[in-house]
């Protein structure tokens, strides 16, 4: 079978994976009562879960402020476009994680940056992300283990444990990327012996040791600033805490189903969205919605009610944003798409 073969095999598994656990979704509860739960929402509640989801993806593209201002002055509007166009591409891509691999070529567009220095913001915005969902999805798990099922517990903690390998790892990589520097040497004295287009690859291979010196300095000088983790922090509370949180809790209120502790909600969203860093379907489609509908059941909210409130808390942090972020990427400059 050929690599070609393979992927598309894996692609359409993948898709086959969503089509399963939304299908699995539509079974556990009745679409007409929830149409009509949603629809007997009241005006004033539905315009602040809509205020609360824009205030969210502020602070979404606040993050990305908060690591690209210290490079580049850009406009705040640059920094929600660049959110917009990664969100678009995450949902292309089976996982978080291999969605923002694009994120450099996407900020060196968006910004005129060197690649380097995209190279450097990008992977410390992962990283830092991964760190501070981690640290809070696992307060949400704490506070659920004694509600959930083992298997259930035992994928959440793999999840979770995910993010904090995740950004450690890109953490720590960003810090030493210096250490390819002998490698790297020692393949260019090893190209350019080849005949014709060894002094080609040679030349492509030193400047692989420019890049990795600059981008090792830019990511230092970022990772040591206290104002972009906390920047950041403030940014990543607004979109997944503050907004999710409010979002969610209205819309239980308005169903007229109570939740105690109500501030615990964002700790529990977090968690049961954990499985979007898993790469089992694109952008964790259907199986982020089952894996959170098997969490709150547990904790004792109706399937009829929080199936509904899933899907609209999901179509107004991520597919909505995500389709808001195909028009920006259309006109996005491939020329700058390369580390030329």
């Amino acid at each position: 079978m050929t690599s070609r073969a393979r992927d598309l095999g894996i692609t359409v598994a993948q898709y086959g994976i969503a089509v399963v656990a939304l299908s699995w979704l539509l079974t556990q509860f009745d679409i007409t009562s929830a149409i009509d739960l949603l629809a007997g929402v009241k005006t004033e509640t539905a315009l602040a879960v809509i205020a609360v989801s824009i205030l969210g993806i502020c602070g979404r593209a606040y993050t990305w402020h908060a690591v690209i201002t210290p490079l580049s002055t850009v406009r705040f509007r640059t920094a929600a476009g660049t959110t917009l166009i990664v969100n678009f591409v995450n949902q292309l891509l089976p996982s978080r994680l291999s969605g923002r691999l694009a994120a450099p070529f996407v900020l060196r567009s968006q910004t005129g940056m060197d690649y380097s220095d995209a190279a450097a913001a990008s992977a410390l915005h992962t990283a830092v992300f991964a760190l501070y969902y981690g640290i809070a999805a696992t307060a949400g798990l704490v506070l659920a283990i004694p509600l959930l099922r083992i298997e259930l517990l035992v994928v959440l903690a793999l999840a979770t444990t995910l993010y904090f390998v995740a950004g450690l790892a890109i953490l720590f990589g960003g810090l030493r990327l210096t250490y390819l520097d002998r490698l790297i040497g020692w393949l260019s004295g090893v190209a350019v012996r080849v005949p014709r287009v060894g002094k080609g690859l040679a030349e492509r291979l030193d400047g692989l040791l420019e890049f990795t010196d600059s981008s090792t300095t830019t990511f230092r000088s970022l990772a040591s600033e206290p104002a972009v983790w906390l920047r950041y922090a403030i940014g990543w509370a607004v979109d997944l805490v503050l907004a999710p949180g409010v979002r969610v809790g209205l819309l239980l209120g308005s169903f007229g189903v109570g939740f105690e502790p109500l501030v615990a909600v964002p700790l529990y969203l977090l968690v049961a969205y954990t499985v979007t860093l898993l790469p089992l379907t694109p952008g964790g489609i259907g199986i982020t919605e089952a894996t959170a509908t098997a969490v709150f059941v547990a904790l004792g909210i109706p399937a009829e009610v929080i199936i509904p409130i899933i899907f609209v808390d999901r179509f107004l942090s991520i597919y909505l944003p995500s389709l808001a972020g195909w028009y920006p990427s259309v006109r996005l400059d491939v020329t700058s798409l390369t580390t030329e």
